[in-house]
């Protein structure tokens, strides 16, 4: 452990972009920073729920949203350091154990935000082990983007919680930015399921 070893060969913006083709009611949440540029870019989307100034809090508003709509599937994409930061997320989810929860972790073993400092990702924690240990239903370590064509037909499977960890390349790419209103963005979403805003 500690031995510097991160990330992975796949372009974050195309597993990103194959996740969400065909993507029909599918709900996502955004973690901040490069999962949020990723997702945007791959299209902005009415049922897309971007989140700023909220570090490690992504795997948890998709377990509050999976809960609240059992009907549909929730995406969380979000990347290591986010997800580093809400650690204990995962046992929750865990417990709460939601069948139509799934969180993708782009893992480039870096955190990208505050100037690609190698994070503990890149230094040997294995996120989807830490949740096959907290009792996720299925976990993963993707590689190719073969296995991201897998993740991406179990989606509406409903089989979970799961979790898949993504390595992908360490790469500051161009920034797409999505809305920075968050009154925009949650009133928009909540129209989109059929909510008065608020």
């Amino acid at each position: 452990m500690g031995e510097v070893n991160a990330g992975g060969a796949l372009d974050r913006r195309k597993v990103v972009a194959r996740l969400l083709d065909g993507r029909k009611d599918l709900l996502v949440v955004t973690g901040l920073g490069s999962a949020s540029y990723d997702v945007m870019a791959a299209g902005d989307h009415d049922n897309n729920y971007y989140l700023w100034a909220a570090m490690g809090s992504a795997a948890m508003v998709g377990l509050g949203l999976a809960k609240a709509k059992p009907n549909h599937s929730v995406l969380v994409i979000t990347g290591d350091g986010e997800m580093l930061m809400g650690l204990g997320a995962l046992a929750t989810i865990a417990v709460q154990a939601p069948p139509n929860l799934t969180v993708a972790v782009l893992d480039n073993g870096h955190f990208g935000e505050t100037g690609m400092q190698v994070s503990h990702a890149g230094r040997g924690i294995n996120l989807d082990r830490v949740a096959e240990s907290c009792g996720f239903a299925w976990t993963s370590e993707i590689r190719e983007m073969g296995q991201v064509e897998d993740l991406r037909t179990s989606l509406c499977a409903r089989r979970g919680p799961t979790l898949a960890t993504i390595k992908v390349v360490a790469e500051n790419l161009p920034r797409v930015l999505p809305p920075r209103d968050g009154v925009y963005i949650k009133n928009r979403f909540r129209a989109a399921l059929g909510h008065a805003p608020i």
